[in-house]
C-alpha cells in the first residue's frame, strides 16, 4: 500500500507500532496520507496535511490508489462545521463526524471516501475564511478536555486546538507548539495582536510547550485541562480562577 484515507472519525497516530505506544496526534476523517513502512498490522505513515508521522493500524484505514489519491489530495477541501453530526453510507450505516472533519469530493450535500458515499445536510465550510472567523471557531472547542494528542472536540491538546481552528477556516499550521512557533511574523507585544493571533509559551528550558489564541481585550483561548478563557499579560497566562500565572509568554505571531 502506497497511500490511504482515515474513513473513521478519528483514529490515533502512534510513535511505535503497538497499541500501547503513546498517541502522538490523530488521523481525522477524510485526512490523506503516505505510507513509509509497513510492520505486521501496523503502518507508518506522513500525513499530507502538517506531515506529521507516525504509525496507525491498518485495519482502521482505507487505501487509495495514486489518481484517487492524487485527486482527493490536491483538490478544494471541504469540512464540517458541525460540533457532531451522523452521516449514513449508502447501506444506512451510520458514521460519526466532528467538527473539521474532512469532506472529500463533496457536492450538493454529498461526498465519497475511498468508495463509500455519504449524505450530508449539516453546515460545511471551505476555503479561507475572514480572520474574525478564527474566533468564532475557537469558540465552538471550549470546554473540550484535555487530550494529549487529542485533534477534535471530545478530546483535544493545545496545540491539536489552534492547529484545528486555522484548519477549518483554510489555513496551515503544523502539529506541535514548537513547529508552529515557527510560523508567521513576530509581533513585539500584546498590543500588536489582534484576536486569532497565536502565542507561544515555554519553560524553564526555553522549550516551547504550549499555545493558544488571541481574543480582544487580553484574553486567551487555550487548551489546559479543557479549552478555556483566561488573561494574557506580558508575563504571561494569568489563571481567572486560581489567580496566578500558568504559562511563561515567549513569543507572539500572526500568520494573515
Amino acid at each position: 500500500m502506497e497511500f490511504g484515507i482515515c474513513h473513521l472519525n478519528c483514529i490515533a497516530i502512534r510513535r511505535d507500532p503497538s497499541d500501547q505506544s503513546e498517541m502522538v496526534s490523530q488521523l481525522l476523517f477524510g485526512e490523506t496520507f503516505q505510507v513509509l513502512q509497513e510492520d505486521g498490522l501496523w503502518l507508518k505513515i506522513h500525513m499530507d496535511y502538517d506531515f506529521y508521522e507516525g504509525w496507525v493500524l491498518t485495519k482502521q484505514i482505507r487505501p487509495l490508489d495514486k489518481e484517487v489519491y492524487d485527486r482527493v489530495s490536491q483538490s478544494q477541501q471541504y469540512f464540517s462545521d458541525e460540533m457532531v453530526t451522523f452521516v449514513n453510507d449508502k447501506d444506512q450505516y451510520p458514521q460519526i463526524l466532528t467538527l473539521g472533519a474532512g469532506l472529500p469530493d463533496y457536492k450538493d450535500g454529498s461526498f465519497s471516501v475511498a468508495g463509500l458515499n455519504f449524505s450530508f445536510d449539516g453546515d460545511v465550510i471551505s476555503g479561507k475564511q475572514k480572520k474574525g472567523n478564527l474566533v468564532h471557531t475557537a469558540y465552538k472547542f471550549l470546554n473540550t478536555p484535555f487530550l494529549w494528542g487529542g485533534r477534535t472536540p471530545v478530546g483535544i491538546d493545545c496545540s491539536g486546538f489552534t492547529q484545528m481552528v486555522y484548519k477549518i477556516n483554510g489555513y496551515q499550521l503544523f502539529r506541535d507548539a514548537h513547529q508552529q512557533a515557527s510560523q508567521g511574523e513576530v509581533l513585539s507585544f500584546i498590543e500588536e495582536c489582534e484576536p486569532g493571533d497565536l502565542a507561544f509559551f515555554d519553560n524553564d528550558e526555553g522549550e516551547i510547550i504550549h499555545t493558544g489564541i488571541v481574543l480582544e481585550n487580553n484574553y486567551i483561548i487555550h487548551c489546559n485541562g479543557r479549552v478555556r478563557i483566561d488573561r494574557i499579560d506580558s508575563s504571561g497566562i494569568y489563571n481567572v480562577d486560581t489567580k496566578r500565572h500558568t504559562h511563561k509568554l515567549r513569543v507572539m505571531k500572526q500568520l494573515f
